[in-house]
């Protein structure tokens, strides 16, 4: 029904139009089948659609309705530079073929160019505006879900070391200490055994831990920028002084977890303002800012992904801190770098 009822009122509207200016009966039955046909394209090839209807409204004069929501659903479907500039070049053919040759455009300037915009160009605009806002809003809850799936990730990793772990390393000494007690010959095989599948245990039990914990250090800073910026956000990065190793693998996860952190606020806070990326080499650390101003009042709040974070930061043996400004939002990390390597002198 909702289908038919968009088709069905541009029909009506544009043939009692033309029911109006005197056209024939004959004329009338002419002009709604071919903006039946219009409309009927218009649902699965917009960008045909549009150029069609165009040609209509040159043609009988009229089609207000039909170059209207043509041309809205033309913008809605604009997804390359060819798809614009075909668009584009249909939306200027109006006003080229119906104004100028009349002197129309001269003669009554305010009326025709309220009728081009009303009838393309707003409809134009609109369409591309908000195809493109529903897309931002397809990536950004893309990346909301990815970054939820990996906290959710990280709990369990913390559940199980903290759980399991210390049940399984108080089995795993108690088993060592068996190992080692005199126990009779026939119990000493069990007791290895025991020991052997504690321990393995336990590794095992790190393996997947590190699995759920795994993700990406400095290498992935760039495929995570650039995945922002496919997602409307722009960012910039900085990178200053000599790079070095950090001090350990957990250091550049949480490098990598700073950077996500600050642009998925900085999306959902600040959508369309710039944000600053700064990875600062200093001799004995790593300085991670992320930057970006805020819109209206900024308040100073520590939701629990800026709490793990800390923790993660403080686990790598760095630092964090939360800078709430009236200018904007700044997260500054800094974490160690590995020691430099001193040759022992003989």
């Amino acid at each position: 029904m909702a289908r038919t009822a968009l088709p069905l009122a541009v029909v009506v509207a544009d043939t009692g139009v033309a029911w109006l200016e005197g056209t024939s009966a004959g004329g009338l039955a002419a002009h709604a089948a071919l903006t039946a046909v219009v409309m009927v394209l218009a649902a699965r090839r917009p960008l045909v659609a549009f150029p069609l209807a165009v040609t209509l409204a040159l043609l009988t004069g009229g089609a207000l309705a039909l170059l209207a929501c043509t041309s809205y659903q033309a913008g809605r479907h604009v997804a390359s530079r060819r798809d614009l500039t075909l668009t584009v070049v249909a939306a200027f053919a109006y006003p080229a073929v119906l104004l100028v040759p009349t002197q129309r455009l001269a003669d009554e300037p305010w009326p025709a160019l309220a009728r081009i915009a009303l009838l393309v160009a707003l409809p134009l605009v609109a369409g591309v505006h908000l195809t493109r806002q529903a897309e931002r809003l397809r990536r950004e809850r893309r990346l909301h879900a990815e970054r939820e799936r990996l906290r959710e990730r990280l709990r369990i990793a913390v559940d199980m070391h903290d759980s399991l772990g210390r049940w399984l390393s108080l089995v795993s000494v108690q088993a060592a200490a068996l190992e080692v007690a005199p126990l009779p010959a026939d119990q000493r095989p069990v007791a290895r055994n025991l020991a052997h599948a504690a321990r393995t245990a336990v590794d095992e039990l790190h393996a997947v831990v590190a699995t759920l914990r795994d993700s990406p250090g400095l290498d992935g800073v760039d495929e995570l920028v650039e995945q922002f910026r496919r997602a409307g956000v722009a960012v910039t990065v900085e990178r200053s002084g000599p790079a070095r190793p950090l001090a350990t693998g957990d250091a550049g996860h949480a490098a990598y977890r700073v950077v996500q952190e600050g642009l998925t606020n900085a999306a959902r806070h600040a959508p369309g303002e710039p944000v600053a990326v700064s990875l600062t080499w200093e001799p004995d650390a790593l300085l991670v800012g992320v930057a970006n101003p805020t819109r209206g009042p900024v308040r100073d709040e520590r939701g629990t992904g800026l709490v793990g974070l800390s923790e993660r930061v403080r686990s790598a043996g760095g630092l964090l801190r939360v800078h709430v400004e009236p200018a904007g939002f700044r997260l500054v990390a800094m974490l160690p770098v590995a020691p430099d390597r001193v040759e022992a002198v003989p």
